[in-house]
């Protein structure tokens, strides 16, 4: 059955030859050939603000540029992560990104007692699939650093808004990979996209 997929990359760098950025057309490609629908988040071509406050976090409006994002990520049934492993984790400005849409009112909200209690999710019912470069082998990242910043990703802001289950696709000794091995990783992302994994 088709699905509505959001892609999110989230590299900084706008650079076309990025690895992300292929990853990221290749799952696309194969998703569109599968009939699902398809819409690409660029995080890199937005203008937003971080939040420097709990005060602007609960209480300053979304920023315009952001309001497009956040109606596709309500859109979504699901979402997918693309981003390089930056000292463990997500990259600084995904993260400020993620700051502003996962924010109260948009992906959760705070029980009605005011403090207490579980906050309420705004975004059941929508599984993601977080997929990760890195220039260390993947098997070592996880058996080492027990994959603690896409762990991190998983439980404490998508599992939080409700997003689950989320599933994780690492791409690791990206660096000086040969041309092979890069074919295929974006063989294997299209037949992610194809079934909407």
């Amino acid at each position: 059955m088709p699905r509505r997929i959001l892609v999110i990359i989230g590299h900084p760098d706008p650079e076309p030859k990025r690895l992300c950025r292929a990853l990221t057309a290749s799952y696309a490609d194969g998703a569109r050939s599968a009939g699902h629908e398809v819409q690409l988040i660029d995080v890199a071509a937005l203008d937003f603000p971080p939040l420097r406050s709990m005060e602007e976090f609960e209480q300053r409006p979304l920023p315009v540029t952001l309001e497009a994002a956040v109606e596709a990520i309500r859109h979504a049934e699901h979402i997918v992560f693309v981003f390089p492993l930056w000292l463990g984790t997500m990259p600084a400005l995904l993260k400020a990104f993620l700051e502003q849409v996962m924010r109260p009112g948009v992906a959760f909200a705070y029980s009605e007692a005011g403090g207490g209690g579980f906050a309420r999710t705004l975004l059941k019912g929508r599984s993601a699939r977080i997929i990760v470069t890195m220039g260390m082998p993947a098997f070592f990242y996880r058996l080492w650093y027990l994959g603690h910043g896409v762990a991190g990703i998983r439980r404490n802001i998508l599992n939080f808004v409700g997003i689950s289950p989320v599933r994780e696709t690492l791409f690791g000794m990206v660096d000086g990979a040969s041309a092979e091995t890069r074919a295929k990783s974006l063989t294997k992302m299209r037949a992610l996209g194809a079934r909407a994994g």
